[in-house]
């Protein structure tokens, strides 16, 4: 925990950005019965019945101190995913980057072998010298602020029936390039003296 505090805690660098990365499903939902469109005064009305139609996942990365969010909607969250997801980050988003510091969980698919298990040996190794990782602590994903950005996400996008893992992106990437553009950075304050204070029955006491 103290690790994940003291990252977040360091002076904005851009050839070493400190990106959070996270995941979730969405269970897709089709209509039944076309729903009734509002009138004035009134809400739309949506059937109780639905058809379920699989689940897509979405993959977010949150760079805290610039305000970039940066989504991709896949049909899977497997290692092969997750590591080209990363690819992806690594070669679109910060190609200038020295290293970027990545703040997860400890999801098994997230790890070095996860590059190897989608990519040739060279381009695996190239991917991960590129990486620092930091890992949340077990019952300590709340330290992850991909995770808060995506209850944001959750409620101010996908909190509605989505019939299709294409219409799922669409939705997803407008809510990224909106929220992007409004360059809302997130100002963490929790650090490791609070943590100390608050959390205290998880430390060693100690008879002095």
């Amino acid at each position: 925990m103290e690790d994940v505090l003291d990252v977040y805690h360091r002076p904005y660098d851009r050839a070493r950005p400190v990106v959070c990365l996270d995941e979730s499903s969405k269970q897709l939902i089709g209509e039944v019965r076309e729903p009734l469109p509002p009138k004035p005064g009134q809400v739309a009305k949506f059937d109780s019945e639905y058809e379920r139609k699989g689940t897509a996942n979405v993959f977010m990365a949150v760079e805290p101190l610039a305000g970039r969010r940066t989504t991709q909607v896949t049909e899977r969250r497997t290692c092969v995913d997750w590591a080209r997801f990363v690819q992806m980050l690594l070669t679109t988003v910060y190609p200038l980057a020295e290293k970027v510091v990545l703040v997860m969980d400890n999801l098994n698919t997230h790890g070095m072998a996860s590059l190897y298990k989608a990519f040739a040996p060279e381009v695996a190794r190239a991917l991960a010298v590129r990486l620092e990782i930091h890992y949340t602590p077990k019952h300590g994903s709340w330290l992850n602020m991909a995770e808060t950005e995506l209850s944001v996400l959750s409620r101010q996008c996908l909190d509605r029936r989505l019939d299709g893992r294409d219409l799922m992106a669409r939705e997803v990437a407008a809510w990224e390039a909106t929220r992007n553009a409004a360059e809302t950075r997130i100002d963490w304050q929790f650090q490791t003296a609070d943590a100390r204070i608050k959390l205290k029955r998880l430390y060693p006491s100690f008879n002095v």
